[in-house]
């Protein structure tokens, strides 16, 4: 019977030898370039080879996209800091919906000077009018993505989301005027729907707060003197470039531009709670608040996506891989600015993922931040 066996036995081994080889094929991984090493720092706060083989395979791997700039800044030192070809620490990139963060941090700055009122209805003087059910809507609602406005962000076509024809068909003259048109879909308050049109509606108030003026230059000034004499230039984010539209207002949900780095200083400022160097540029308490989840959603705060489980399968971040603390700016095509306060941790990848793309570029950055413990 032992000789009737052998021939299976052989083919068995055999088998498992040919398993062993191509397992240890799939696994190896391919040597660390120069660029790979030398874009981690110093005592970067995680093991330097992990670290660098990370990033490499963010800028190497095959179903990512394109990582044009990469930032890691741990302990308030960066970490890592890596550029793709044609990009540099001098590069302006593109906010997209990175912006609208930007923006509530402005409207917590507005409320902190007693120029707005959180839960009060907001001051947009078309809904002021008798029997307007959206003199409801409060800048609370606006802020957290809950006004029951009628704002579609995607649509099928395209062009036919609000979104899209705010930014770029009828709304592109006056964005403010158009998104404020918009009649109610639900009670204010009572869902939450993720809107570029409601941050342009923000925008629009922090102007009418600033400026006594309708003339679109002294509403574009207001606002960007405002911006620059307290955010930017005290953060020292020398680089950032907002844009306004027509009628002089910020397109505060999707356009501004500034480096990585200066993205990276942003969110070590949200980090710190508002504090820079000893001084509290955004009230502690706002920076709070935008991190505390929406009565109508736990994974989003004010104009900040939280890195808190929802029960669903899809989720914009990952809250089973990093603590339930961390929050992020998000913007369209893979824009994140990862902020993690209980690892001391801000990571920010900037570039150009599609839809399936940027599902396994979110896992490979999850894979950088779990290099970190908690602290």
């Amino acid at each position: 019977m032992l000789s009737r066996l052998r021939p299976l036995i052989a083919i068995l081994v055999l088998a498992t030898t040919l398993a062993a080889c191509g397992s240890s094929e799939t696994v190896e991984k391919r040597p660390l370039s120069e660029e790979a090493l030398a874009a981690v720092k110093d005592d970067p706060g995680a093991p330097t080879k992990a670290l660098a083989r990370e990033i490499d395979d963010l800028f190497a791997r095959e179903g990512l996209g394109e990582t044009r700039a990469v930032v890691v800044m741990q302990g308030g030192e960066i970490a890592a800091e890596r550029y793709g070809d044609g990009y540099d620490a001098d590069t302006r990139m593109i906010s997209w919906s990175m912006a609208k963060t930007v923006t509530a941090t402005m409207i917590g700055m507005l409320v902190a000077d007693g120029l707005l009122s959180l839960d009060e209805p907001a001051p947009v003087p078309r809904w002021q009018r008798p029997g307007d059910p959206r003199a409801d809507i409060t800048l609370r609602h606006l802020l957290q993505m809950r006004s029951g406005l009628d704002h579609t962000e995607a649509g099928d076509p395209p062009y036919e989301s609000s979104e899209v024809r705010m930014l770029f068909l009828d709304g592109r003259d006056d964005m403010a005027d158009y998104a404020t048109a918009q009649p109610l879909e639900a009670e204010p308050g009572s869902n939450f729907e993720y809107s570029s049109n409601t941050t342009v509606i923000l925008a629009d108030i922090a102007a009418r707060a600033l400026a006594d003026s309708e003339e679109p230059e002294e509403r574009r000034r207001a606002v960007a003197d405002y911006l620059q004499t307290r955010l930017f230039r005290p953060l020292g984010m020398t680089s950032v470039v907002p844009e306004f539209d027509r009628a002089g207002t910020l397109i505060g949900g999707s356009l501004m531009h500034a480096t990585a780095r200066d993205w990276a200083r942003f969110g070590e400022l949200l980090r710190n709670k508002g504090s820079f160097r000893g001084e509290q540029i955004v009230p502690r308490q706002w920076v709070e608040a935008m991190t505390t989840p929406s009565p109508a959603s736990p994974h989003y705060g004010l104009q900040t996506w939280l890195n808190r489980p929802t029960g669903e399968t899809e989720h914009p971040l990952f809250p089973d891989r990093a603590p339930e603390s961390a929050f992020s700016l998000i913007g369209h095509m893979g824009q994140y600015v990862f902020v993690s306060p209980d690892q001391a941790l801000t990571v920010v990848r900037l570039g150009h993922s599609d839809a399936p793309e940027r599902k396994a570029m979110l896992q490979q950055l999850a894979d950088i931040v779990e290099l970190y413990p908690a602290r």
